[in-house]
């Protein structure tokens, strides 16, 4: 199958001041694009052309590293476009209660996932998961995600935040916490709870 990339549900300037209009030209317009384009390339001709990108992600050790480098670009931004919003809500009741049975509460969530993001040397993703029915947060490396195989950061990923310097540096230079601290002001709650749902 070609792969696309998707549409931004929400206008550019949408997430300001949180994400501001020029980063998200640039990461969507730019950055996933790329992805998009270099993973069409690496695939073109095998068997990977026949796969879903989420069954991709579960088989990446089968292939080389510029389909699992841009495959996971595609993957993991297109859940992260989805898990924001100008309009962010609150989590479902039932999201609510296993967010409270594994952290505490919606902030013990924040400060654990903002602790991955902020530890996560160098480039990668701070995930929030469903593993076993029960929720966990753990991070990756560059593009990988929670769904490739022998990472130690396994499930279901229903919220991730991208920390690669690209995604905040234009509006936060080396400003990493503070990235991360904002952007639980357009987190689509929605979406989060929908595929917690799913996820069960």
């Amino acid at each position: 199958m070609t792969h696309t990339l998707p549409s931004l549900p929400y206008d550019v300037a949408a997430l300001e001041p949180h994400i501001d209009t020029t980063t998200m030209q640039i990461h969507h317009g730019k950055h996933h694009q790329a992805y998009v384009d270099n993973l069409n390339k690496a695939i073109a001709g095998t068997d990977a052309e026949n796969l879903s990108l989420e069954d991709l992600m579960k088989n990446i050790t089968k292939y080389d590293a510029a389909v699992r480098n841009n495959g996971g670009g595609h993957y993991n931004h297109s859940l992260f476009w989805s898990v924001l919003s100008p309009n962010g809500g609150a989590p479902s009741d039932s999201l609510m209660a296993a967010i409270n049975e594994a952290f505490g509460s919606l902030d013990g969530l924040k400060e654990k996932l903002n602790d991955a993001g902020a530890k996560r040397f160098g480039s990668g993703w701070a995930w929030l998961c469903v593993q076993n029915g029960k929720l966990v947060v753990c991070s990756t490396a560059n593009q990988d995600n929670p769904l490739m195989p022998d990472l130690g950061c396994v499930g279901t990923p229903i919220f991730g935040v991208d920390v690669w310097e690209h995604a905040y540096y234009l509006n936060y230079q080396n400003r990493r916490a503070d990235y991360l601290k904002a952007i639980w002001n357009v987190v689509n709650w929605a979406e989060v709870s929908k595929r917690f749902e799913a996820a069960l």
